[in-house]
């Protein structure tokens, strides 16, 4: 399994997966969930892939050459040529509906979902940075302000931190921390989620990043942040009172005066009625 987030903000993309891999508690391996397609000065692009291993790099593979027609009689177009993210995003939907083609009915005659998901995002001169969670059909969705990141693979341990934190207007290195703690949390309740970690910062309109860079065990941020998330979220929990059961203690008791409310009663019978 994985964990792969990405979040668009007014000042930039970010991008964070991890690189675990398992068919199996003795077949765990590391495999790059994260590439970069950059042509400085004209295009920065992010692919972020999980699922069936072998569909997602077949994908990656066949997105290097795969071809749309245009439209208006023009060249093909490729990635490296697109005019456009979301043009750029239709590639990389042709390339997986593609695999799905040549590998789809032996996947499922072999008892194989085919099973790949998507983030892939960025910017090619000319427009503003885009964003996009693709999925196995080679259908997809753009983020907007109201919903400014995606998550796939292990999303849920992760998700409770960027809802709480990510706004457009958030900046870059907050950011930052915030999906690298939320991957800690990711980290910290799966198992099938592990490091090293890849993390790319793209500056808006920059067309390129020098920010790109692979987090170990040895990282001493994220070994920082691991620890300091971990006594913070304790000092916080411990700074909650305790429930009560009226309001000799508190200003805020669990049960106030008169509001005593009956459960469901369980049926014993069943012309038994609930009270």
């Amino acid at each position: 399994m994985t964990y792969c987030v990405a979040v668009k903000l007014n000042a930039g993309l970010v991008f964070l997966s991890d690189s675990r891999t398992n068919a199996g508690l003795d077949q765990i391996s590391i495999f790059r969930k994260m590439i970069v397609y950059e042509r400085p000065g004209e295009r920065f692009m992010c692919l972020l892939s999980a699922g069936n291993l072998s569909i997602s790099q077949s994908v990656r593979e066949i997105l290097q050459v795969e071809q749309l027609n245009d439209p208006a009689g023009g060249d093909p177009i490729t990635i490296w040529n697109a005019k456009s993210m979301f043009d750029a995003a239709r590639v990389l939907g042709s390339a997986v509906r593609h695999v799905f083609e040549r590998d789809g009915e032996a996947l499922k005659h072999a008892g194989v979902d085919f099973n790949v998901s998507m983030i892939f995002g960025g910017q090619i001169q000319g427009e503003g940075m885009r964003l996009f969670q693709v999925y196995s059909a080679g259908n997809f969705i753009e983020a907007t302000a109201e919903t400014p990141f995606f998550q796939i693979g292990e999303s849920k341990y992760g998700k409770p931190v960027l809802d709480r934190v990510i706004r457009p207007d958030t900046p870059l290195n907050e950011a930052a921390k915030c999906v690298l703690v939320s991957m800690d949390s990711t980290l910290k309740s799966n198992l099938s989620v592990g490091l090293p970690l890849d993390l790319a910062i793209y500056e808006a309109d920059q067309l390129s990043s020098d920010k790109i860079t692979c987090i170990d065990h040895e990282n001493p941020y994220f070994r920082m942040l691991h620890t300091v998330w971990g006594r913070k979220l304790r000092e916080v929990f411990d700074g909650i009172e305790h429930p009560t059961w009226d309001n000799s203690h508190t200003d805020v008791p669990l049960l106030c005066a008169g509001t005593r409310v009956q459960p469901l009663k369980k049926l014993t019978n069943a012309r038994e009625k609930l009270i």
